[in-house]
């Protein structure tokens, strides 16, 4: 399966840094999931679920608060003001 890099950050430095194969995450309009070759965007992040299934098939889940997501073709990355992966 394809990968793409994904970074999520928070003002408190990276929490995800690594190639991804899938993002799931809540934007303003409904839930989101993002794959490699994903159309370029630009969306708000609402509190909810987030997955992320990294480029090993792990799969972590979580709260994601709010924050922006942007697909371009060099990445993806999160802006969010926190993410709690499993409690941790």
């Amino acid at each position: 399966m394809n990968t793409f890099p994904l970074i999520i950050s928070s003002p408190d430095g990276d929490l995800f840094r690594g190639d991804a194969r899938l993002l799931i995450l809540r934007g303003t309009e409904g839930d989101l999931a993002v794959m490699a070759g994903h159309v370029p965007f630009v969306t708000a992040v609402v509190r909810g679920r987030c997955v992320v299934e990294t480029a090993e098939g792990e799969r972590k889940e979580g709260v994601i608060e709010a924050g922006l997501l942007t697909v371009d073709k060099e990445r993806v990355t999160v802006l969010t003001t926190g993410l709690d992966f499993d409690g941790k």
